[in-house]
């Protein structure tokens, strides 16, 4: 499946559901419980118009109170059976709904998890949110509720149809004629209630989306003293949904008004019709009833009808949406034959004539046939302009992604040929931005060994020169760290990166400038930790700060993808180029003198 059909509008037929078996299937007894239920609701509504036709002719209109006593037991009974049969009807399939639904939303989710970051370069984020939440919900009162009540009105409309021939085939030929006039402009206006509830849904959407953003970013629109701007924005968007709200209840308002006039209407002629033929002697008061009954029924299961397809119609569209995702392959497989890694893994990292261009940047090349060898324990420092490929190696080695050519390896082994969760857990990365989640400290380090010990944590957070600050907060690492870390600076939320990065104890260190965001002190703090942590282990910096490289075993220069240079610190000074002309950017005219103090 191809990216570009991820963003497809989704179709509404409703012969998509049948993709949902998977999910039924599991549930056949619950299923088939509800079923049965439904089918004895459904034969009990029209049981009791039977008992209302006895209860007329049996009781009032021959007049014997014994008859009338029976005729009404046997209604309420048919009626206990019918509150029993619909309250197991509406927790069965309000259970399966429930439930489907939660399988549904933990196998997308899993799947998601799987995808490479590739799919997310194509794909909006937002857009896969939608799925889970929205699409599912849609999902949820479909399987739980409109399934099941287009089935019994279904069923209703059928039996009811029936029991109208037998009660009164004259009636019946009236019936035929009078429904469709009911019908026609109940399905005509429920399309536009239909049509106006999609378009509310969407103006409201577009409130809540704005309500996200302008909170998540309050400090930037404070910043800017956009306060009055925003304001006035959201109260256009809550206008234009209040619009549309006001629209929506008027057609709605509308539309009950017609379907009483009709429906009433229409009894009231079929009524007259009837007191004719029991004025004749055609047919009796008790059969004139349940022909009412039995009309009305017909006629409100035709309407719940109409009204259930629209929902099954955008259930399918949800459907179609999540089980597209769910088909969608990632190109980072599990091989069907993954290579072990050796008891004791060396770290000897290896690019051999790496070519690589992005998904959505298929004609830019980001790596351009670059070889180059790591030896195990070896400090190597990535530096070159924005643009380089830097960050690219990183991606690669962690096998986000697949080079369109050339190899990398691990101890000699092809990543491809690889479990990449098996790689991934002999690689630390401290990135330059680091992630921090919505949680307390432990569960943040812990992030980088979940079976970690509480001592074990600790021990990481001192090594990387976070407990100084956490253990100053109000709960000490139990604090709540706010949503992304809000209520920490940029150098603590990189100490606990780096936390994670040593509680991790990895084979392969990769440092994406990892010591950017803190301040002089701080930052020999946490050097004299990575240094530690970088002892027998193979490390790869990335660095745009020279000054952070020079102790390095060994500098390797990019450019537009390219291996430009080697060297050590004063090496590529003496070689001129790219690097000389970097650091004494940094560094002043005499920045090897500088870097070197």
């Amino acid at each position: 499946m191809s990216d570009a059909e991820i963003g497809a509008p989704p179709r509404r037929d409703i012969r998509l559901l049948r993709q949902l078996g998977r999910f039924l299937r599991p549930y056949r007894a619950h299923v088939f419980a509800a079923l049965v239920a439904l089918t004895v609701a459904a034969a009990t509504v029209l049981a009791v118009g039977e008992g209302i036709r006895r209860l007329v002719d049996d009781g009032f209109a021959a007049g014997n109170a014994e008859l009338l006593n029976d005729a009404l037991l046997v209604l309420l009974v048919f009626i206990v059976f019918l509150a029993g049969a619909t309250y197991a009807r509406f927790f069965l399939v309000s259970w399966i709904g429930e439930r489907v639904v939660a399988d549904i939303r933990k196998a997308v989710f899993d799947h998601v998890l799987t995808l490479s970051p590739g799919f997310y370069e194509t794909t909006r984020v937002a857009e896969v949110m939608s799925r889970l939440t929205a699409d599912t919900t849609l999902l949820q009162t479909v399987v739980g509720s409109s399934a099941s009540m287009a089935l019994r009105n279904l069923l209703l409309f059928l039996g009811g149809s029936v029991m109208l021939a037998i009660t009164s085939p004259r009636l019946s030929g009236l019936a035929v004629l009078v429904v469709p006039l009911v019908l026609v402009p109940i399905i005509v206006f429920g399309r536009r209630v239909r049509r106006l509830s999609r378009v509310s849904q969407d103006r409201i959407a577009d409130v809540g989306a704005y309500v996200d953003e302008s909170i998540a970013h309050i400090r930037t629109v404070q910043a800017f003293v956009h306060e009055p701007v925003d304001i006035m924005r959201f109260a256009d968007r809550v206008e234009r949904a209040f619009a549309i709200a006001v629209r929506r209840i008027r057609a709605r308002a509308l539309l009950t008004a017609i379907v009483i006039m009709l429906v009433f209407g229409a009894v009231g002629i079929i009524l007259w019709y009837g007191g004719h033929d029991v004025i004749t002697g055609r047919l009796s008061a008790g059969e004139l009833t349940a022909f009412i009954f039995y009309a009305i029924v017909v006629a409100g299961s035709m309407g719940a009808i109409s009204e259930v397809i629209g929902d099954l119609q955008r259930a399918a569209g949800a459907t179609e949406r999540l089980f597209e995702l769910l088909e969608m392959t990632t190109e980072i497989a599990v091989p069907a034959n993954p290579v072990a890694l050796p008891a004791r893994v060396e770290g000897r990292v290896t690019l051999a004539g790496v070519s690589f261009c992005y998904p959505s940047r298929p004609d830019q090349p980001a790596l351009d046939g670059l070889s180059l060898e790591v030896a195990p324990g070896e400090r190597l420092a990535l530096v070159g302009p924005s643009g380089a490929g830097k960050t690219t190696v990183f991606q690669l080695l962690l096998r986000y992604y697949d080079p369109q050519s050339g190899t990398l390896a691990l101890d000699n082994i092809d990543l491809r040929d690889l479990d990449p969760m098996e790689l991934r857990r002999q690689i630390g990365v401290v990135p330059q931005e680091p992630v921090i989640f919505s949680a307390d400290a432990w569960e943040n380090i812990r992030y980088g060994r979940p079976d970690a010990s509480d001592d074990e944590v600790r021990a990481a957070a001192e090594a990387a020169a976070a407990t100084e600050f956490l253990d100053r907060l109000p709960e000490g690492f139990a604090t709540f760290l706010g949503e992304k870390g809000v209520r920490l600076s940029g150098g603590q939320r990189q100490r606990i990166a780096i936390a994670r990065a040593v509680l991790r104890d990895p084979k392969v260190l990769l440092l994406d400038e990892a010591t950017s965001a803190l301040d002089a002190e701080s930052e020999q703090l946490v050097q004299d930790a990575l240094d530690r942590l970088m002892k027998d282990r193979t490390t790869i910096v990335i660095a745009h700060r020279l000054a952070t490289v020079v102790a390095a075993d060994r500098i390797i220069v990019l450019d537009q993808g390219s291996h430009v240079g080697t060297g050590t610190h004063e090496e590529l000074i003496r070689q001129g180029g790219i690097y000389a002309r970097l650091a004494a950017l940094q560094f002043g005219a005499n920045g090897g003198d500088m870097a070197a103090q």
